[in-house]
């Protein structure tokens, strides 16, 4: 997704749904092909992933798709159904975050499809955001594992597309910190950073006096020069009451044969 000079904020990033964000073309740094109406607030439909890395069910079965009475979730669905999805339409576009379901993903793909999926990263069609192996936590995790988990994300990133992610995009850990703001934001030469989960009563006031989007100086030391943008979503990520996405579909997912051994 291209970018454009940054002089101004943010005006608004609104939670759509668990793949899909609704977001205001202010600031915001996506190339979306469409004409932006100055004096208009105009809004953009940008998908995105949110894929835990094992919570309710084992990494496994959050890829292919089985016990999904605990919990929904089937990545590697949801990976071969964007792909094609881009593809029918270079208007469409996605933004991807979580590495280990990806390299994953990745493996096992045809030297064609992985060409498509090139092509798909060149074009700014599929973008990676984050780019960790994980949203890792930011409260209870030591800032080396933090740095570690992110670097093999990156490097993995730079060997296959040749591209580093410049958003952070920390949308469900319990608590944000300003080593994730400073270390792993700025110095990381992200633009900004992206969360969902605030304390209600913190979120009620920022809607309120409008403060939900603000410039993040987590490091005393070094101020201005580590500053970034930064941003909380006015509601949480999970999909909107009244539409039929997929994550709330109640459909048992088909699971090929040869990978029940290996992941029930």
């Amino acid at each position: 997704m291209g970018s454009t000079s940054a002089p101004e904020a943010l005006s608004a990033f609104l939670l759509l749904c668990f793949y899909g964000t609704l977001v205001c073309a202010k600031y915001i740094k996506y190339d979306t092909g469409a004409a932006i109406v100055p004096g208009k607030l105009n809004v953009h439909l940008v998908p995105h992933s949110h894929d835990d890395v094992g919570w309710l069910k084992t990494v496994d079965q959050y890829y292919v798709g089985s016990n999904n009475t605990i919990q929904g979730a089937c990545v590697e669905n949801v990976l071969d159904s964007v792909v094609v999805s881009l593809q029918k339409d270079p208007n469409r576009k996605f933004v991807f975050a979580e590495v280990a379901f990806f390299h994953r993903w990745w493996e096992e793909q045809s030297p064609a499809t992985q060409e498509q999926v090139r092509k798909l990263v060149d074009a700014g069609q599929l973008e990676f955001i984050n780019g960790g192996w994980c949203m890792h936590d930011e409260a209870a995790t030591h800032y080396i594992d933090m740095i570690d988990q992110t670097t093999l994300g990156h490097r993995f990133l730079k060997d296959e597309f040749n591209k580093t992610p410049t958003v952070g995009w920390q949308i469900d850990p319990f608590g944000h910190s300003a080593v994730q703001a400073y270390l792993l934001g700025a110095e990381l030469g992200f633009d900004s950073i992206h969360f969902a989960r605030i304390d209600y009563q913190d979120r009620a006031k920022r809607k309120a006096d409008k403060s939900l989007e603000v410039v993040w100086r987590a490091s005393k030391t070094f101020g201005s020069s580590s500053q970034i943008f930064a941003n909380a979503f006015p509601v949480h990520y999970s999909a909107p009451n009244g539409f039929n996405f997929e994550v709330n579909n109640v459909d048992v997912n088909v699971v090929p044969v040869q990978v029940l051994a290996l992941n029930n």
